[in-house]
């Protein structure tokens, strides 16, 4: 009996691009074969991809990103025969590839315009997906498949698709929105203790205590810590975490989480693919057999306090629709859109801020 033949296999590459750096991901897939990549190694870069009045910089991300590549290649291709050096420093050419990114719809014009021709040069990338991060947090959350997926951290933004358009809710950042995000829940926190330190309605003096400990006494010196800083979204989420402790003995703690899981569900239900009512009418529409909501990202990090009332209001709002754990990051979810890819197979839809494929 004669063996059976190997598959061809692919190298794929996966990139993550945000705010606390770079991470890098090669996998390998079976070419015929529709499964997902395996990882094969990940390397990751704690600087940020600068951001300038040009959008996302290329000629930085590059920097970072090719000898992040050339070492996956390298560690990933030592002792494998049969593979053809490609002159980029692995033994293999990347099929595929997928770069999400922090600021991509509306900072990556020029990301798209230079990381092609860079990628291919670089390391014989000819195909490349660039995504918004939001997409990819959806393919890592969901694959490819009809639903919504709400990705919360120091942010907060929802995307949905019917595998035919996108659609978002929220993600304008922490002066416009972010509503119940990690950000929006310090914030409104540190209003509360600020009101209880001058003796307002509404305020909240255990929150008073709480961010008296996190920032020092007296809360009149927090001004002066807060506005000159440039990571002024982070440290407002730094304080999240203390609100959701005070929230199961504190009533105005308690209010502010209640209200973030409305903000939460509120943007979830408006990407979520027609067919499932929309908000108002719960009820009246069918929800779609295959719709899915995942959360993902730290924000949900903060337990049962928040994710105790998302689910509830998710109910009332949404009744049918099935809240289900994300199945995978950001990471994995350019990983799957670059071997999808790789695969002439992608069928999530493309979109020219949001998805975007340029083959060289």
């Amino acid at each position: 009996m004669s063996a059976e033949p190997a598959r061809a296999r692919v190298w794929v590459l996966g990139v993550d691009s945000g705010g606390s750096g770079l991470r890098v991901a090669l996998g390998r897939q079976d070419a015929d074969s529709g499964a997902p990549p395996v990882p094969a190694g990940t390397v990751t870069c704690p600087e940020p991809v600068r951001t300038g009045s040009a959008g996302i910089d290329a000629a930085h991300m590059a920097e970072l990103l090719l000898p992040a590549v050339r070492t996956l290649l390298a560690d990933a291709h030592g002792g494998q025969d049969g593979e053809e050096d490609d002159g980029h420093g692995g033994g293999a050419r990347i099929a595929a590839a997928c770069v999400g990114a922090a600021g991509m719809a509306t900072l990556g014009d020029g990301l798209r315009a230079e990381l092609p021709g860079i990628l291919a040069a670089g390391c014989g990338v000819r195909r490349l997906a660039l995504a918004a991060d939001a997409v990819t947090a959806y393919a890592g959350a969901l694959g490819e498949r009809p639903g919504a997926v709400v990705a919360a951290g120091t942010g907060m933004i929802a995307m949905g698709t019917d595998l035919m358009t996108w659609r978002r809710a929220d993600g304008w950042g922490h002066l416009l929105g972010d509503c119940g995000s990690g950000a929006w829940v310090g914030r409104a926190g540190l209003e509360a203790a600020l009101r209880a330190h001058d003796g307002r309605s509404g305020g909240s003096p255990v929150l008073r205590a709480a961010a008296e400990e996190m920032f020092g006494a007296p809360l009149s010196g927090l001004p002066a810590q807060l506005y000159p800083r440039t990571d002024r979204p982070a440290v407002l989420a730094s304080f999240a975490p203390r609100v959701a402790r005070c929230a199961g003995q504190d009533p105005v703690a308690a209010q502010i989480i209640r209200a973030a899981a409305r903000e939460i569900a509120a943007s979830a239900v408006a990407v979520c693919p027609e067919g499932s009512g929309s908000d108002g009418d719960a009820g009246q529409g069918t929800p779609h057999a295959d719709v899915r909501i995942a959360f993902t990202g730290g924000l949900f990090n903060l337990g049962e306090p928040l994710t105790g009332p998302l689910r509830a209001e998710l109910a009332k709002r949404r009744p049918g629709v099935v809240v289900t754990e994300a199945a995978g990051s950001p990471l994995d979810g350019a990983l799957l859109i670059a071997g999808r890819l790789a695969a002439g197979g992608l069928s999530l839809p493309r979109d020219p801020a949001l998805l975007s494929v340029s083959e060289t």
